[in-house]
């Protein structure tokens, strides 16, 4: 089990997108409907849906809003298709991003602009997935200790634990995701996040220049509609993530 965290690598500044509440509940109501439309409209006959509404009740999304989210999926005439776009930024990180769009073309165009104006390259599927591992990732703030949640983890039969001053990120099997959610929330109550995630498996120190030009790339990635989720295995010192900040 790892000892220390590397936030990074899970997902693009998730403290950026808490703030963006409107953007982020669209995003996973989005999910929910293409969940529910692409299976059984119960979660408990879709693993899919249940970790859609799982994710979503980790962001605090209303009960309502979830219910409305699963009641499109059958009224609605939308059609939503699944890309995945890779490619690599500023001081050649690794940067997936999911997508999920009514309009291919609309959105290949928001996300190819992303990359090239801010001094990346779009590559083709699986330029860079390859450096990632597909997994399952509960997340919980800090207050709980390590120790507890290392041992509550393997208990519940997760695969790792990353642990740090900002929380604890608990890997999983991708199939084994909502198990050890649920095994984990009966012990420590809801997880902030639940979801599949592209954990890096080496991550790439990026500083100054680069650093500045990945963060405005991935911004720009977060900011388009489509894109459901943006992965990148960077990791940029914390004196100078503040200093971005400001």
């Amino acid at each position: 089990m790892a000892g220390h965290s590397k936030w990074a690598n899970i997902q693009h500044r998730k403290g950026k997108q808490d703030a963006r509440r409107s953007k982020l509940f669209s995003k996973l109501s989005k999910e929910i409907t293409v969940a529910a439309k692409m299976g059984a409209p119960d979660p408990n006959f879709n693993p899919r849906l249940r970790l859609a509404i799982l994710a979503a009740k980790a962001q605090s999304v209303p009960r309502d809003n979830i219910e409305r989210a699963i009641k499109k999926s059958t009224a609605g005439t939308e059609s939503f298709e699944e890309i995945r776009y890779e490619g690599f930024g500023p001081g050649g990180v690794g940067v997936i991003a999911e997508v999920l769009t009514d309009n291919r073309n609309r959105a290949a165009s928001e996300v190819r602009s992303a990359f090239a104006k801010n001094g990346g390259n779009l590559g083709e599927t699986g330029s860079v997935a390859f450096l990632f591992d597909r997994v399952g990732a509960v997340e919980y703030p800090a207050g709980v200790a390590a120790e507890a949640m290392l041992e509550a983890a393997i208990d519940a039969g997760a695969r790792d634990v990353d642990s740090g001053e900002d929380g604890h990120l608990v890997y999983t099997a991708p199939d084994e995701l909502a198990s050890v959610a649920a095994a984990l929330e009966t012990k420590f109550g809801e997880a902030s996040s639940v979801k599949l995630v592209w954990k890096a498996q080496n991550l790439i120190e990026v500083a100054d220049g680069p650093a500045s030009s990945l963060m405005k790339m991935l911004d720009a990635l977060d900011d388009c509609d489509d894109v459901q989720n943006v992965y990148a295995n960077y990791d940029i010192a914390a004196e100078e993530m503040e200093r971005l900040a400001n």
